[in-house]
């Protein structure tokens, strides 16, 4: 076991603080990497509130992890002393059942085992990347591309694989048109991805504050919600529409924008259930979808991609001591797109 500096949650709601935390002795098959930048998601924020229920605590967030590894168990193949990697939202899974064997691990029958706020196959609680260093199995440690630098290749291991993925499965590219609800740190990777898929793109957001940006990272189209013309303007449009957003939505109005055959798939999970009216649905052969983030394939895949075409997140990189300031400024939308933490101020 090995003592590392950390930012931790003691307990639900308050704010983060420095402490320490235990990391295992590295096994036959870990990682241990020296951990360089660690992006704050939204979700990190859901869970240090307690917002989805059942945390565990003290909880050290953190599951967009970029670093270089310093020691490698006996065992390790995938990996040397000196490269760069990245951990993403999960550490491990059952590897036995019929999702882990098809490169699904995120949809471990027996549940994927989260980078933090889990625990692994001893009952200990998992800590995350607002942290030093981190121990990983190398089967759940990806490459960074030299191409990416490694802190704005942080947040692609949430935000970059969560769009990367459902897109790819709902065949967004050339000839199809995909709206990306909500332009913070998912739908600007939504967007630039998207884009660089070669599909049309369109942004959805609450107001044209952003839409500057949004063009210029890709989309072709941007249209303000809080404007009800939106939704007459756009009826029938879309092939995809990806909601990136954890706020409620009026889904019916939303459902109206899509094709024939077309899918809302929601990656932003609101704490609070929604109602949906079912003819929403039946007319026209629509579906709502969820989608979480990719398997460790995929997600290397993601990374190539991202590496090929140029492109990691647009973040603010900001100290371990303005954690708390930034988690508000998240929850007002002030970030543009990513805060990334510097782990050497851990």
């Amino acid at each position: 076991m090995t003592t590392v500096a950390a930012y931790a949650a003691p307990s639900a709601k308050a704010p983060l603080e420095r402490t320490t935390v235990e990391r295992r002795a590295v096994g036959e098959f870990d990682v241990l990497i020296d951990i360089k930048f660690a992006g704050i998601c939204h979700s990190d924020i859901h869970q240090a509130r307690d917002g989805w229920g059942e945390g565990i605590f003290p909880m050290v967030p953190g599951h967009e992890i970029a670093g270089v590894v310093t020691e490698t168990g006996s065992g390790v193949t995938r990996f040397a002393v000196g490269d760069r990697v990245g951990v993403g939202c999960m550490v491990d899974s059952c590897r036995e059942c019929d999702n882990c064997r098809a490169g699904l691990e995120q949809y471990c029958a027996k549940g994927n085992t989260g980078t933090y706020n889990a625990l692994d196959k001893n009952g200990d609680p998992t800590y995350g990347g607002y942290s030093t260093h981190i121990v990983v199995d190398e089967k759940y440690t990806l490459r960074i591309p030299d191409g990416l630098a490694l802190d704005e290749a942080a947040p692609l291991l949430c935000a970059g694989i969560t769009t990367y993925s459902p897109l790819k499965h709902w065949n967004a590219g050339p000839g199809k048109k995909v709206a990306v609800v909500g332009m913070g740190g998912l739908g600007h990777m939504g967007v630039k991805i998207a884009h660089a898929l070669g599909a049309e793109v369109t942004v959805l957001s609450q107001s044209l504050r952003k839409q500057e940006d949004g063009l210029k990272l890709g989309a072709d189209h941007y249209y303000a919600t809080s404007d009800p013309k939106t939704f007459e303007d756009l009826r029938g449009t879309f092939d995809i529409i990806l909601s990136t957003v954890s706020a409620p939505l009026d889904f019916g109005a939303y459902l109206s924008l899509l094709k024939t055959d077309g899918a809302l798939v929601n990656v932003g999970a609101p704490e609070e259930p929604i109602s949906v009216n079912l003819f929403s649905l039946i007319g026209g052969r629509k579906s709502l979808s969820g989608s979480g983030i990719g398997g460790i394939q995929e997600t290397q895949d993601m990374l190539d991609f991202c590496a090929e075409h140029g492109f990691g997140a647009e973040i603010e990189l900001i100290g371990a001591s303005e954690i708390n300031e930034a988690y508000e400024r998240v929850l007002n939308s002030d970030v543009r797109y990513r805060f990334v933490i510097d782990a050497a101020t851990i």
